[in-house]
């Protein structure tokens, strides 16, 4: 008997094309932001938004082209710069809630998306409530 093949969670929801939707849709949202958008010191959101794409890409099962052009992720130390607190994680997440909905994956798929992201908002705060 054949071994079931294994699926990532990339190919599951659709690959590379999935996550270009997921983070251009994200990102559209992030431009209008008052409290993101100054966080984001480029001023074309491009760089950020392929950054993004890549690693979750990599995150998910798919080609390791971020860590072949930008090494180790070390989220947390790339964040350390800017301030992040519970309002902008709140915000952070509250457009990626909106770009998650939009792509209509099955609930499973979703919530696994949506529970990654609220745990690394969570560990990005890097400033005290005030």
């Amino acid at each position: 008997m054949a071994e079931a093949e294994q699926v990532t969670f990339y190919e599951a929801v659709g690959g590379e094309e999935t996550f270009r939707r997921l983070v251009r849709r994200f990102y559209q949202g992030v431009a209008d932001d008052p409290l993101l958008r100054p966080l984001y010191p480029e001023e074309d959101l491009g760089p950020a938004e392929d950054r993004l794409r890549l690693f979750l890409i990599q995150y998910w099962g798919g080609p390791n082209t971020y860590s072949r052009e930008r090494g180790h992720p070390r989220l947390r130390m790339r964040h350390v710069p800017f301030v992040i607190g519970e309002a902008e994680r709140d915000a952070w997440l509250r457009h990626m809630r909106d770009a998650v909905d939009e792509l209509g994956l099955p609930d499973q798929l979703s919530g696994m998306l949506w529970d990654y992201f609220t745990m690394a908002a969570r560990s990005m705060v890097n400033a005290p409530s005030e």
